[in-house]
């Protein structure tokens, strides 16, 4: 696959968050292997962490591929730069083809990232997962790498202002390289979970105390943060999916 847009954009974006100071914790990148294809299963915080999510796979020189909403592409700026990458266009009400995709990509040898939750965690926890990360896997018959971001969510996420303050920390933890079959993508979805689940609490812990101080809303509320608790989040989901689903139908009318 050639690739003439992706390179500079993964220069760019190095260039960005040099410029505004950002320390980029990262462990486990040895973790991403350097050749083959390989899922890249991450958690979900906010609209930037396909860049963050990218920096994981980077010691490598793996250029990740990211499953994307269809209004991605569609955008007039956006689009051509999706294209461009080589991202994979997910259309919600056709999944099944772009997990088709995404199994050629793999048996191509690419690096293809999923965010299993599927849209960003308002709560700052681990929403409930989807099995397509585990399914395209074991279809292509080849490893999950899970990977956790902490603090991408100060920068730019849904119901804040974006942030720009220099000198932030950003966690990212790769875990080790994970085998499933395709008997039990449901079983298999709750262990993968369930690693991250760790993998995120560790994270946490790792993270600056002084960048998240008691009552910090990027914090989640059992860590004493005053981000919504999952069921608090889950609502505000569902209202925000009522609110999408009545302007569709008044653009219908």
């Amino acid at each position: 696959m050639r690739d003439l847009v992706y390179p500079p954009i993964v220069v760019a974006a190095k260039l960005g968050l040099r410029l505004l100071g950002q320390q980029v914790d990262l462990a486990g990148a040895e973790n991403v292997p350097r050749h083959g294809g390989v899922v890249l299963a991450l958690n979900h915080l906010g609209y930037l962490d396909p860049v963050y999510g990218g920096l994981a796979a980077d010691p490598s020189r793996r250029l990740v591929r990211f499953l994307s909403k269809r209004e991605l592409f569609e955008h007039r700026w956006i689009g051509p730069v999706m294209r461009g990458v080589h991202h994979i266009e997910v259309d919600r009400a056709e999944g099944g083809r772009s997990l088709e995709t995404a199994v050629e990509y793999l048996r191509a040898g690419e690096a293809v990232g999923i965010f299993p939750e599927a849209t960003i965690s308002r709560s700052m926890e681990l929403k409930e997962f989807k099995t397509g990360a585990v399914r395209i896997a074991a279809a292509a018959g080849v490893p999950v790498v899970p990977v956790v971001l902490w603090g991408t969510q100060r920068v730019l996420t849904k119901d804040h202002p974006r942030d720009l303050t220099r000198g932030r920390t950003v966690t990212i933890r790769v875990g080790a390289p994970r085998r499933y079959a395709a008997t039990d993508p449901v079983a298999d979805t709750a262990d993968l979970r369930a690693v991250m689940g760790r993998m995120l609490e560790e994270a946490i812990a790792a993270h600056p105390a002084d960048e998240q101080p008691p009552g910090s809303w990027w914090l989640p509320a059992r860590f004493g943060g005053s981000a919504p608790t999952p069921e608090e989040a889950a609502r505000l989901d569902a209202e925000e999916k009522a609110r999408r689903a009545a302007r569709r139908e008044a653009r219908r009318g």
